[in-house]
């Protein structure tokens, strides 16, 4: 018998992707700190302590692209983030350290989705993704994995964005693509909920 698509994705053992963890979206004092990510950070270790640390990544996003290209507008609007990938900035928080059993992975993208990830999960895998920012890395790792033939499943509330607006915004679009995106609490993937086949969806 054809399983459904929600059935197909509990089939899959869960991946979990932790997007951009990193001091730069969590000090209080950096132009892009997200108001909730000490929040987010505790669900995250919570999760990462369900799924284990064999099936834990974490992202990082690094200020390496090409400035000869649109990005370089970009770090012109952002002067502040235009440093060396080694600068502190970019480390990941303590709270994050030790989550994964994996190194991090590195882009220069917002999203995460490429082939150092589909390398590590594979090209159908079942990931649930937290982090930050909600409205900017999570939403455009999540489409992309989703274009790819990923099932994914984002952790609402172990997601930090950078308003509530724009969170909510991010939320939304993601909640438009389902069966592929499915969007889940996290005590609903702690309790099991994930594995349901229903079908049915949380509103954003």
């Amino acid at each position: 018998m054809t399983r459904s698509p929600a059935s197909a994705a509990s089939a899959v053992r869960p991946w979990l992707l932790v997007v951009d963890a990193q001091r730069i979206f969590a000090d209080p004092a950096s132009q892009w700190a997200a108001p909730t990510f000490p929040a987010a950070m505790e669900r995250i270790a919570q999760l990462a302590a369900h799924v284990g640390p064999e099936r834990t990544l974490l992202t990082r996003w690094l200020p390496t692209a090409d400035r000869s290209t649109a990005w370089g507008d970009y770090f012109r609007d952002w002067r502040f983030a235009d440093v060396p990938p080694t600068d502190a900035l970019y480390e990941l928080v303590d709270a994050a350290q030790g989550l994964s059993a994996h190194p991090a992975v590195d882009e220069p993208t917002f999203g995460k989705w490429g082939p150092q990830l589909e390398g590590i999960v594979g090209p159908a895998p079942h990931l649930l993704v937290a982090g930050v920012s909600t409205d900017c890395c999570v939403v455009t790792t999540v489409l992309a994995a989703a274009d790819a033939g990923a099932h994914v499943t984002v952790v609402t509330d172990a997601c930090a964005p950078s308003t509530p607006e724009n969170g909510e915004a991010a939320l939304r679009t993601m909640g438009l693509f389902p069966p592929q995106v499915r969007l889940r609490t996290s005590a609903e993937i702690l309790g099991g909920a994930h594995t349901a086949e229903s079908g049915d969806d949380d509103g954003a």
